[in-house]
């Protein structure tokens, strides 16, 4: 007799379980005072419009009114947004929602006049003010970095001309989004079991995760891949429309390359991204040996992309929450006795919804509740994964938590380029306790597995995208021809510079760059999860550092980064706290460690 396992309805959650909305707002009534308060606010500011160049303490009136009016957004559109979440079935949330989402759209239009006019006072004018007002001179860095970005603005006429180019240039995106989701046809595939599965996206990661059967792991990667293969011919016409938009807007903003105009926003040199794959080329043994070390675990003749994620042992524990939470806490001691009481806080103060209930939204995250604190929404559910989700995410709040806590209001957000960090930093030092606690043979081969799927998902797969989409625009940049059959040649050669001879490559592998939705829907963002990584490699060689003097100063500079939030460009606060993209430290430092645990792993098995 098996048991079925429903999902319940929230009332049958403990509270306890459950995050307390309290601190944002006591009740809805609250929420609608500061709705109105909001919408007033929002009228009012147009009383700057045409004053800023005034004086000194008109734009310093006029930027505080700014961020007041931010600092309220934040706690009205998340109390709905939250409540929400929770249960989505909920139409009275989803309806609160809607509203918040109307006066943004009014926000948005009623402030749409400040960053032109504040662009027309002189800069000179502004730092003289800003020497004279320590209030105004809090603002030197986002003014200064907004006057930097004007040298790819253009005038009058041709900004005209881009906003109106928009509908034409957001059509690729659309078009693959409909074409690889709403119309995708997947076919389906009978498995050794007698199971018949539909090879979508889902599925086909599941099967790939879980089956033990090697020929039906290959049976859906071959008919999922196929779904992509029979119109490649139409995505790569989907995908020369992104390339040849991106190489567009570059040139008419005066950039030298698409990678140059990618990077400027957050003035990242473009040495970052090619040095971060040169590294990743040079160092590909270890993630070579342990791709050798899986097909000589799971016993195939041939090992392929379908073999690269089903575990190499079972093991199948239930982690409880209340463990876990405490497990969590205990991790972080490295970072002193204040963050692990901040830790503990979010547990204890109920800013974590933890269990899957009807309605709720999936997956997790971590929403930055300016005036109040973190939320986390979880759908904890006793795996492994759960585990990490939720040391994640606590990084992820910390951060916000101590940016807020430190940070003016015009700093307290950052950017991609930093956020994964304390994420996967927390996960290193809970990856560091598990391993010193497990007690048995498979919970260490296990954990180090999981170590190591992360850095070869999160680096090495990452770095890979990277690496081809850099060249695909480098083909329009060069006024070369794409075709599928260029697309396919090109993520062919790609995927065997990473691969070499540790895994086998068939004509479908050369169809990859079909199926992922980032080379289509926001380019040149995947070297940022590689990035990431490699800098937790280099902080926690100095966090987990033997040397007493070599850790605290560590741990110092790795707290000053996340109290520093957007406080500057993000290359400038990672090298503040030791971290130099450009140079090829951290990524060597990520590399080592895949080479010590691909070792560990090695032991362990035997």
């Amino acid at each position: 007799m098996t048991t079925a396992l429903v999902t319940p309805e929230r009332s049958a959650i403990d509270p306890a379980d459950t995050w307390d909305l309290s601190a944002i707002f006591p009740s809805w009534e609250a929420w609608e005072a500061a709705v109105a308060d909001l919408e007033q606010r929002i009228g009012a500011f147009k009383a700057y419009s045409g004053t800023l160049g005034t004086s000194g303490a008109r734009l310093r009136d006029a930027l505080e009114a700014h961020d007041a009016i931010g600092q309220t957004s934040y706690r009205v559109w998340y109390y709905p947004s939250l409540t929400h979440d929770q249960d989505q079935r909920d139409n009275t949330s989803a309806a609160r929602r809607q509203r918040v989402q109307l006066l943004f759209a009014r926000l948005e239009h009623a402030t749409s006049w400040f960053n032109p006019e504040l662009l027309t006072v002189p800069l000179a004018t502004i730092h003289a003010w800003m020497a004279q007002d320590a209030a105004l001179a809090v603002y030197r860095f986002a003014i200064d970095d907004l006057f930097r970005k004007q040298a790819h603005v253009l005038d009058l006429a041709g900004e005209r001309l881009l906003a109106l180019s928009s509908r034409l240039t957001g059509a690729p995106k659309a078009v693959y989004e409909q074409w690889s989701t709403a119309d995708a046809r997947f076919p389906s595939v009978t498995l050794s079991t007698g199971a018949t599965v539909e090879v979508t996206y889902g599925n086909y990661r599941r099967v790939l995760a879980t089956s033990r059967a090697a020929d039906d792991r290959r049976a859906v990667y071959a008919a999922h891949y196929d779904a992509f293969g029979v119109h490649r011919n139409t995505y790569a016409s989907i995908y020369n429309g992104v390339l040849h938009r991106d190489w567009f807007q570059a040139r008419a903003r005066g950039y030298d390359t698409t990678l140059q105009a990618a990077l400027f926003g957050n003035a990242i040199p473009t040495d970052v991204v090619t040095t971060l794959i040169a590294e990743a080329r040079a160092g590909v043994e270890p993630f070579r040996r342990y791709h050798r070390l899986r097909q000589r675990v799971l016993g195939v003749d041939t090992y392929m992309p379908a073999d690269m994620y089903v575990p190499l042992v079972e093991h199948d524990v239930a982690y409880r929450y209340d463990e876990v939470r405490e497990w969590i806490v205990a991790s972080t001691a490295r970072l002193g006795a204040d963050y692990q009481a901040r830790v503990r806080e979010a547990f204890d103060q109920r800013w974590i919804d933890v269990y899957e209930n009807k309605g709720k939204r999936s997956g997790a995250y971590s929403a930055p509740v300016y005036g109040a604190h973190p939320y986390m929404l979880l759908n904890y559910n006793d795996t492994l994964d759960a585990v990490f989700t939720l040391a994640h995410e606590m990084g992820h709040s910390m951060h916000t938590l101590l940016a807020h806590e430190t940070q003016p209001f015009v700093y307290a957000g950052y950017t991609i380029f930093v956020a994964e960090v304390p994420s996967t930093l927390n996960e290193e030092l809970l990856l560091e306790f598990m391993l010193a606690r497990a007690t048995s043979r498979e919970e260490r081969m296990v954990l180090l597995q999981h170590a190591i799927d992360g850095i070869v998902g999160t680096f090495y797969n990452q770095v890979l995208f990277a690496d081809y989409e850099l060249e695909a625009h480098r083909m329009v940049e060069r006024d070369e021809p794409v075709t599928a059959d260029a697309l396919s040649a090109l993520y062919a050669r790609t995927a065997e510079a990473y691969w070499g001879d540790a895994v086998h490559r068939d004509e479908r592998t050369a169809w990859t760059w079909a199926r992922i939705p980032h080379f289509f829907q926001s380019p040149y963002y995947v070297y940022q999860y590689a990035t990431c990584m490699a800098s937790t490699a280099a902080l926690m060689d100095e966090v987990g550092s033997a040397d007493p003097g070599r850790q605290a100063d560590g741990v110092r500079r790795y707290l000053d980064l996340l109290r520093a939030g957007g406080s500057d460009h993000p290359m400038t606060l990672l090298k503040r706290a030791g971290v130099d993209l450009a140079q090829p430290t951290a990524i060597r430092a990520l590399v080592a460690r895949l080479d010590r645990l691909v070792g560990e792993l090695e032991s362990a098995l035997g």
